[in-house]
């Protein structure tokens, strides 16, 4: 089962005021597995960065002005992705903007129902608690001491460990190493037994009669 844990930092907060996206991290799950594919990208959003996005995510519109438009990477994104599920903290955030961007090269939408949301998950298991990335990290004991700065891809890979946390703790490693050994284990052949008599021998029965007869008041005969 392949799923692709997703994050991306933007210029503000609203696409359809014209903020648009400037970094795509993705890491790739095989069986809940991280591996090594994974999908990073900064792009060029042909605008200016705002203060408070800056702030965030450390992105000057000088870095990405040497970097692709969305234009450039939008058809290996989707490659990339291709139709496993997103998992995405806060989905409605990074879902509005790559559709925003997709549907403005008139690219297919990504389909709401393929994103698997990490926020609702952990307010179901953690009712009242907080839930941003950090405040998990700090749950599950996953270390986060390089995240001075938000970074899609830095996010993305924190974000795998505590979606596997979520779904019930990261140990589909030990399954795999019980199926590797019931793969190379070999059939040893067993010697043949006789079958063995179960039934007394008329000495047997005899000798269980005979110590019957000591029994006072049997309640067999009640």
């Amino acid at each position: 089962m392949r799923e692709i844990v997703l994050d991306t930092e933007t210029t503000g907060l609203d696409p359809s005021t014209g903020h648009k996206v400037v970094e795509i991290g993705c890491v790739e799950l095989i069986n809940h597995m991280p591996t090594d594919n994974n999908y990073h990208q900064y792009i060029n959003p042909e605008r200016d960065m705002p203060e408070e996005a800056f702030a965030v995510h450390g992105l000057s519109e000088e870095f990405l002005s040497d970097h692709p438009v969305f234009a450039e990477i939008a058809q290996s994104f989707i490659d990339y992705i291709g139709d496993a599920p997103l998992i995405i903290h806060n989905a409605s955030f990074d879902m509005g903007f790559l559709n925003a961007e997709l549907t403005a090269l008139h690219y297919e939408p990504l389909k709401k129902e393929r994103a698997v949301d990490t926020v609702p998950m952990a307010r179901r298991k953690f009712p009242g608690a907080r839930v941003n990335l950090d405040a998990l990290c700090q749950r599950f004991e996953i270390d986060n001491t390089n995240r001075t700065l938000h970074g899609a891809l830095l996010d993305a890979r924190l974000l795998s460990d505590v979606y596997l946390e979520l779904i019930g703790g990261r140990q589909p490693g030990l399954e795999l190493k019980k199926e590797e050994k019931a793969a190379g284990a070999t059939e040893q052949e067993r010697a043949y037994r006789e079958p063995r008599p179960h039934a007394a021998s008329p000495e047997e029965l005899a000798t269980h009669q005979e110590f019957l007869k000591q029994v006072k008041e049997p309640l067999w005969d009640k």
